[in-house]
């Protein structure tokens, strides 16, 4: 019946963010092809549209993700957006890295930045889940 009870909770838990996720693309890639449609560097373009996701994702899934485990006290909730913020650190190091690669490759940035996008989402995941919000 416990097991059965958590695995409902990660479920729902796993949903909400996938949703946040959502919105947080949604702002990330808005600006990415944005500045890549001004001739922007593709690598300034990626890490500037994930730090426009950054701040959506933040909002969200304190609010509506993992408000349960959200800290109350101040000096609590600093060190968990600090955590939040060094595990977006390597979402956008993943992300740098992919496309960044994309150039040396020949890959389309915009290809390697939707591959980016996969691969952090799932790395920004577990880490906000066993680590930020545990």
């Amino acid at each position: 019946m416990i097991a059965r009870t958590a695995h409902f909770v990660w479920r729902i838990t796993y949903a909400r963010y996938i949703m946040a996720s959502g919105a947080a693309l949604a702002a990330d890639l808005s600006l990415f092809f944005t500045m890549m449609h001004m001739n922007a560097d593709p690598v300034a373009a990626a890490v500037t549209g994930y730090c426009a996701g950054l701040i959506v994702h933040w909002m969200i899934s304190s609010r509506l993700v993992f408000r349960e485990f959200v800290r109350p006290f101040a000096a609590q909730r600093r060190k968990q957006k600090a955590l939040f913020v060094a595990s977006t650190l390597v979402g956008l190091a993943l992300t740098t890295l992919i496309v960044g690669m994309s150039d040396t490759t020949g890959l389309d940035p915009r290809i390697a930045k939707l591959i980016a996008c996969g691969v952090s989402f799932q790395a920004t995941y577990l880490l906000r889940r066993k680590v930020v919000f545990a």
